[in-house]
């Protein structure tokens, strides 16, 4: 599905899908125009609802993640905009984890509360804390999982059944795991969200988004609003999007292999106090983790290092990182090349103090996404800065 799945070739019988640039396209027929744009006839009829290339992303992701329909968008936050835009009123209610991504929480606790919609935050693993927060006018559970930057894992299942008890839908972040190591539909999830700008491209090349869910919901929900607000992926980004779907698989396994070598090193540095990875024996979440995600820990993972009070333990995280030669300093995730960051003044740094404290994210936390370069190579730039601390 990763290398095959797309719309059929054109008349020239291109191997590799072929990349439509157009905003428009010619109708057959007056009649026909009008039962497109009716949505009665199926076809094409302008770029900001639909494009070939842009299908074929939508149609390998979906059959990737295990359900029925995809919905492309321009970015990740795009489509969590258009999943609240679709799915939520005034008055409605959605619970989300402390520990998602920084702009996550800020896009529904402060943009959206302006438009009455409420929210609430809870800690990831808690079960019992989602199913306090659940109200009558509940309609969304957002989870994310492994989250960012601190890979807490959360049991979808349990989250998809206590959503749909109280009649609401599960929305499931899987930008980390991907389809390549979890599927979260099949563990009961409505809707899987991905920023494809991450693992998907793999290679930090461009911004896209999808949301992954039931034909009813992409086609009844999330079309209507898409073709409104234009959040749709470009052909370009599509099909840069849809070549990397093919080597995910690999990817992953090769750069989630590297991560547990990592993390295993950096449990070892006498500077590194802890480190968060699903795929140590270590980590709080390690047998559920194991089980959600085919036995693989993921590429990401973060570390703290030793230190006497936030402002010590600032300045030694921008000394590791100021001393790496080789390693990027790079917000982005996901990239063949390793990424480092602090996410207390970067990711995570709209937040309030508070409000990363209760995330678990202090001063000295990095976070690496782990890439393909030689895992020497990497632990000795590491070290130019661990080596080196004060």
């Amino acid at each position: 599905m990763a290398v095959r799945m797309a719309l059929p070739p054109s008349q020239y019988g291109e191997n590799s899908e072929a990349l439509y640039l157009t905003s428009g396209y010619i109708q057959s027929s007056a009649e026909s125009a009008a039962l497109r744009f009716a949505g009665e006839e199926e076809g094409y009829t302008y770029g900001r609802s639909s494009n070939p290339t842009v299908t074929s992303f939508e149609m390998r992701l979906a059959a990737m993640e295990g359900t029925e329909a995809a919905m492309a968008t321009s970015s990740g936050m795009a489509a969590i905009m258009l999943m609240m835009f679709s799915l939520l009123k005034s008055g409605d209610h959605v619970i989300i984890s402390q520990s998602m991504f920084g702009s996550t929480i800020k896009l529904i606790g402060t943009e959206f509360a302006r438009f009455g919609v409420e929210s609430s935050v809870v800690p990831q693993t808690d079960l019992s804390a989602w199913q306090a927060a659940i109200k009558s006018n509940t309609k969304i559970l957002f989870a994310e999982t492994p989250t960012n930057p601190l890979t807490e894992v959360c049991d979808i299942a349990a989250l998809a059944d206590m959503a749909h008890k109280a009649g609401a839908w599960l929305a499931v972040d899987n930008c980390f795991a991907t389809p390549a190591l979890q599927k979260p539909a099949l563990l009961g999830a409505d809707i899987i969200m991905h920023s494809g700008t991450k693992y998907l491209d793999g290679q930090g090349r461009v911004m896209a988004g999808a949301l992954c869910a039931n034909s009813t919901l992409v086609n009844d929900k999330f079309l209507p609003v898409m073709k409104n607000s234009g959040m749709i992926l470009s052909p370009f980004n599509a099909w840069v999007v849809l070549k990397g779907l093919e080597t995910l698989g690999i990817r992953m396994q090769a750069q989630s292999k590297q991560a547990l070598d990592i993390a295993q090193w950096l449990e070892k540095q006498p500077s590194v106090a802890s480190v968060h990875y699903p795929g140590l024996p270590s980590h709080p979440q390690h047998t559920l983790a194991m089980k959600q995600m085919s036995g693989v820990g993921g590429a990401l993972l973060s570390f703290d290092l030793k230190a006497d009070n936030p402002t010590q333990a600032r300045e030694r995280a921008f000394h590791v990182l100021n001393n790496m030669q080789m390693l990027s300093l790079c917000t982005n995730l996901g990239d063949t090349k390793s990424l480092l960051t602090h996410p207390a003044s970067t990711s995570h740094g709209k937040l309030s103090e508070a409000q990363r404290q209760a995330a678990g994210i202090g001063q000295g936390l990095i976070r690496m996404a782990v890439g393909l370069e030689h895992t020497d190579d990497m632990k000795t730039d590491l070290l130019r800065g661990l080596n080196t601390l004060k």
